[in-house]
């Protein structure tokens, strides 16, 4: 007889036959609740995003009004610049530039409270609401006539304070 044949049919070979399968099922012990907790599925809809999931982030929106119904583009677009504090958990830096028929929303909000509270609650959290002078020129409208717009609120030209925004590394938005 070989030995080889020994050593397959021996004791020595029996054990290394029951380590290898001891180890397998102790792979496979150790990797099922791994996987079980992997498995767990998350609900979109419900659920919050992971931590950390939303970096810091620097946008600038565009408001240049939705003409015909102006009110409704309004209470949507502050009703989206809302949502994005909320979904980034305040992680964000954001400015809104307003031109053409978007600094209405400052006419508008004067007169309107539910306008009104909604640019007051987004200041309350950061937001910063710049207009631009050369609309505000062209339509004839004065600092008096807009609600709570400073003067350190008007910028020379609002598309020109994009682009110079996309330069400071802002990301670009017109929901």
């Amino acid at each position: 007889m070989k030995t080889d044949t020994v050593f397959r049919t021996g004791t020595w070979y029996s054990y290394c036959r029951l380590a290898a399968f001891l180890y397998a099922l102790a792979g496979i012990a150790i990797a099922m609740p791994l996987h079980a907790v992997h498995a767990q599925a998350r609900n979109p809809l419900t659920d919050p995003p992971p931590p950390g999931y939303y970096t810091f982030q620097k946008v600038v929106y565009q408001n240049d009004g939705g003409w015909p119904d102006d009110h409704g583009y309004f209470e949507r677009f502050l009703h989206n610049i809302n949502a994005h504090l909320t979904a980034t958990d305040g992680h964000v830096e954001l400015r809104v530039v307003n031109f053409g028929s978007g600094v209405k929303m400052f006419v508008m909000a004067r007169s309107d409270a539910s306008l009104a509270s909604q640019i007051d609650a987004l200041r309350a959290k950061g937001v910063h609401f710049l207009l631009c002078r050369n609309t505000l020129r062209g339509m004839g409208i004065g600092l008096d006539q807009l609600y709570h717009v400073k003067p350190d609120d008007v910028v020379p030209s609002g598309v020109a304070e994009i682009a110079r925004l996309q330069g400071l590394g802002y990301v670009f938005e017109h929901p």
